[in-house]
C-alpha cells in the first residue's frame, strides 16, 4: 500500500477512525475502535503511525497497513486520555489524561517512562519547540511547565481561578503561548527564557474570543505567510481566525451545526480542517473562509482530526 502524500484522519463517538482523501472527500479506510470513544488523534512525524487516545488507553495504528489491529497499546492511564503528541524525531510520545497525570512513553516499549502529577484532570498538553518542555492545562485552571531535563515542574500559573484550561498552543518558534478556557477567553503570553533557561510567561494579551467554551486553540504553522493566525474552535458552532498581530478578527468560519471540537492547519497554513459534534469534518480555505469540502461518514459526534500533509523530513507543524 503506497503512502498517500496527505494523511487526514477523523474520529469521535461512533467508535470508528476514518481516513480520507483530502481533496475528493472519499473515505478510503475505516478502523474500528470498540473499547471507547476517541478523544484525540495525532500522526507521527514520519507519517508511519496514527495515535488514537481513548478511555483510558492509547492505541497506535499503522497508517500504511490494511490491518485493523493496533500495532501497540499504551495502557497505564486510568481515565480519558485528552492529549497526545510526539517528539519531533518520533522517538517518544506524550499524553495527558483526566486521571490528573502527564506521561511520556518510549514508542518501542509498552510502559510509561515518566509520569507527572497535575492534581486535576488534564485537558491539554503541548510540547515546546525546544523539545525539552511540556506545557499542560487542567480542569482547575492550572498551567504547568514540565522541564524534561530537570524532570520537574519549572513553572506554574493560573490565568483564571477555577476556570478550566481547555486548550494550549505554542508558536512554532517558541515565542508565544496561548491558553483557551471554558469562558471563551484566550490568554496570550510571550515566552521568555529566564535564569537557568527556565521559561517565563510575560502577559501579552487577553482576548474575549467567544461567549461559550473554546474547545481548541491553534496557532498557524511556520510556513504560513505573510500573517500569523490563531484559530479558536468553540461550542458556539463557529471557528474564528484571529490575526496574531494585534489579535484582530480576520474571519469567522460558519457552517457547522454543533460544537466544533478540534481543528488543524495544513502545513502551509492555507487550509484548516475542523471536527464537529454535527458528525462532520470540514475543509476550509483560509483565503475566503469558505468550506470547500465536507467529510461525511461518522454517525455520531466527530471530536478530533489529524492532518499530515508535509514532508516527513521536516518536523510536524
Amino acid at each position: 500500500m503506497s503512502q498517500p502524500s496527505v494523511i487526514l484522519a477523523t474520529a469521535g463517538y461512533d467508535h470508528t477512525i476514518r481516513f480520507w482523501e483530502a481533496k475528493s472527500g472519499r473515505c478510503y479506510r475505516t478502523l474500528q475502535y470498540p473499547d471507547s470513544q476517541v478523544n484525540r488523534l495525532e500522526i507521527t512525524p514520519d507519517k508511519q503511525y496514527l495515535a488514537a487516545a481513548g478511555n483510558p488507553h492509547i492505541r497506535l495504528f499503522d497508517v500504511n497497513s490494511l490491518s485493523p489491529q493496533p500495532v501497540m497499546s499504551y495502557d497505564s492511564h486510568t481515565s480519558n486520555v485528552m492529549a497526545v503528541g510526539f517528539q519531533c524525531d518520533g522517538n517518544w510520545m506524550y499524553s495527558g489524561s483526566e486521571d490528573g497525570t502527564v506521561k511520556i512513553w518510549d514508542l518501542r516499549a509498552p510502559g510509561a517512562q515518566r509520569e507527572y502529577e497535575s492534581r486535576a484532570a488534564v485537558n491539554t498538553v503541548v510540547l515546546h519547540p525546544n523539545q525539552t518542555e511540556l506545557i499542560s492545562g487542567d480542569q482547575n485552571g492550572n498551567i504547568r511547565v514540565w522541564d524534561l531535563t530537570a524532570n520537574s515542574c519549572s513553572c506554574e500559573l493560573v490565568p483564571e481561578v477555577d476556570t478550566a484550561v481547555r486548550s494550549l498552543t505554542v508558536m512554532w518558534d517558541g515565542s508565544m503561548v496561548v491558553a483557551a478556557n471554558n469562558r471563551g477567553t484566550c490568554y496570550v503570553w510571550r515566552l521568555l527564557r529566564g535564569v537557568q533557561t527556565m521559561t517565563y510567561f510575560e502577559p501579552l494579551h487577553k482576548l474575549q474570543a467567544h461567549d461559550g467554551y473554546i474547545l481548541k486553540c491553534l496557532l498557524s504553522p511556520e510556513f504560513c505567510d505573510p500573517h500569523r493566525y490563531l484559530a479558536t474552535a468553540s461550542a458556539d458552532h463557529t471557528v474564528k481566525i484571529w490575526n496574531v498581530d494585534g489579535f484582530t478578527l480576520e474571519r469567522t468560519l460558519t457552517g457547522h451545526q454543533r460544537w466544533v471540537w478540534d481543528c488543524v492547519f495544513s502545513v502551509d497554513g492555507a487550509f484548516l480542517i475542523t471536527a464537529s459534534s454535527d458528525s462532520t469534518a470540514r475543509l476550509w480555505t483560509m483565503a475566503t473562509g469558505e468550506a470547500i469540502r465536507v467529510y461525511q461518514g461518522h454517525h455520531k459526534a466527530t471530536v478530533c482530526c489529524a492532518l499530515h500533509d508535509g514532508s516527513t523530513e521536516s518536523s510536524p507543524s
